[in-house]
């Protein structure tokens, strides 16, 4: 089963554009059944909800303000440093997530190769998560899991959502094809 996630709304938004791209995704990707979730925009709330599913392969989805392509992420970093509050008003600081934990969570998947052999211009490869709600589930969800992991940002452009759920759509079906595993 792949696990692909999106996130309500935040910071005064009315739309989520990583919600808009879930929509639009199919209920199986590679002969792999997908369950699709929400997720509350909430440091640790998220990725307890997607923990909650075991999965073959997890993908975050999330939106990012300023960009202008499809971003898969390389590492979240074992960082809290939020710039607004999250949606229960929380606004960590420089602290870390698991105070034991390793500095970073790196994907097992291919994600540079995988950008490359879609050659399209709509997909750029991103070091990292942030530092805010998306940083902090694909931390706690990349290093609680034991599948492959990994977070792609998607422009704060709720009407490019088709355009950007075809993107998606692509690179999950390259990336559960370039790394295999057993379906659960």
């Amino acid at each position: 089963m792949i696990l692909i996630t999106a996130f309500e709304p935040f910071g005064g938004s009315a739309t989520n554009t990583s919600s808009e791209v879930l929509r639009l995704l199919p209920v199986s990707i590679a002969g792999h059944p997908v369950k699709k979730l929400v997720l509350p925009v909430v440091f640790g709330k998220a990725a307890e909800a997607a923990l909650r599913f075991p999965a073959d392969y997890v993908f975050l989805l999330g939106e990012a303000g300023g960009r202008n392509c499809v971003t898969p992420e390389k590492r979240a970093k074992n960082l809290r440093d939020a710039r607004i509050p999250d949606n229960a008003g929380a606004q960590p600081r420089s602290q870390r997530i698991l105070p034991r934990g390793p500095d970073e969570y790196r994907t097992a998947l291919p994600v540079e190769a995988i950008a490359a052999d879609m050659q399209d211009g709509g997909i750029a490869v991103s070091e990292d998560a942030g530092a805010f709600v998306c940083n902090d589930t694909f931390y706690l969800v990349g290093t609680g899991s034991a599948c492959p992991v990994d977070f792609i940002h998607v422009p704060a452009v709720p009407d490019q959502a088709e355009k950007y759920a075809e993107t998606v759509l692509r690179f999950i079906t390259l990336a559960v094809s370039s790394h295999p595993v057993t379906d659960s």
